[in-house]
């Protein structure tokens, strides 16, 4: 779920869709759900952070990347979970809530929505095939400015979430926490923003990858 607003920003939806099957059956089927940090707005296709999660794990197949511009954790349940059935994942990331904050959707309904999500997931893949991202804080960005007052919308993003960590520990489901400082180091290194002044690099999603690497593979020895 990387940022590019249903509300200000872009109007046209990024998604890529099913991959062709691969002819290893060896293979982990891996699906991620979310938004424009996930589907990779304003960067190449291949720099987004789950293909570059895939070219580092040798056996993990991204089959779907059913990540949205602008969707929030509702879009999740109402659009992305149904097609999981179809995806027949074997491994399932989620990154959602900057439009959950940017749109005003309360902790409340937040802490709902990933509850109905997690539930699903576990229910799909299991808890140990399970990876949530947390939310990087956009507020220090060349354009973070523009989409309410930086305190209170990194204030937002910070409870959001520690929702989602605390909804993923009450499950025994991996989290990735490390993505909100990493995004935080924009101030200092320029190249770690998009050419659109809001969304990450290539570069800022290879350091986010380093991060998440060790936590999927982890899952993915942990494999029966």
């Amino acid at each position: 779920m990387a940022i590019a607003f249903v509300l200000v920003l872009v109007a046209c939806s990024e998604r890529a869709g099913p991959l062709p099957a691969s002819p290893d059956e060896e293979s982990v089927r891996y699906v991620a759900l979310g938004d424009s940090y996930t589907i990779g707005t304003s960067v190449a296709a291949g720099e987004a952070w789950p293909s570059q999660l895939v070219e580092r794990l040798d056996g993990l197949q991204l089959v779907a990347n059913l990540a949205v511009n602008g969707y929030t954790s509702s879009d999740v349940i109402e659009r992305e979970l149904p097609e999981l059935d179809a995806l027949q994942p074997e491994l399932v990331s989620l990154l959602i809530g900057v439009n959950d904050v940017v749109q005003g959707v309360s902790d409340s309904e937040y802490a709902a929505n990933v509850a109905i999500i997690l539930d699903r997931l576990v229910e799909t893949v299991g808890e140990g095939r399970i990876v949530c991202v947390a939310t990087p804080d956009y507020t220090l960005t060349p354009r973070g400015g523009s989409f309410g007052d930086p305190v209170q919308q990194s204030d937002r993003i910070v409870r959001v979430n520690a929702i989602l960590r605390e909804a993923c520990d009450q499950r025994g489901i991996s989290f990735v926490p490390q993505v909100f400082e990493i995004s935080q180091r924009v101030t200092e290194d320029p190249t770690l923003v998009a050419d659109d002044g809001l969304h990450p690099s290539g570069a800022q999603y290879a350091l986010w990858t380093d991060a998440i690497e060790p936590v999927v593979r982890a899952a993915l020895e942990g494999r029966d």
